[in-house]
């Protein structure tokens, strides 16, 4: 609460907010690609077995997400 209410009074808010943004957008379209990579999902894949790969995509996604929050959002 105090750091909430440190940044709302010096007019720093939007901009912390905006930063946690970019850093999280970034790590995770990077952890996304690191793991599709490492797991070979491919788009033939893709194109020849459609619900494996969007539970495979569902998967990574959910897992690539759960490791930005723990690393960024929820550190306070």
């Amino acid at each position: 609460l105090s750091f909430y209410t440190t940044l709302l009074t010096q007019c720093k808010l939007n901009s912390y907010l905006h930063d946690v943004d970019v850093r999280t957008t970034e790590m995770y379209d990077t952890l996304v690609k690191q793991l599709v990579k490492q797991e070979n999902i491919t788009e033939y894949l893709k194109a020849t077995n459609m619900l494996a790969w969007v539970q495979a995509m569902n998967n990574i996604s959910n897992r690539a997400r759960e490791i930005v929050y723990k690393k960024i959002v929820y550190i306070r």
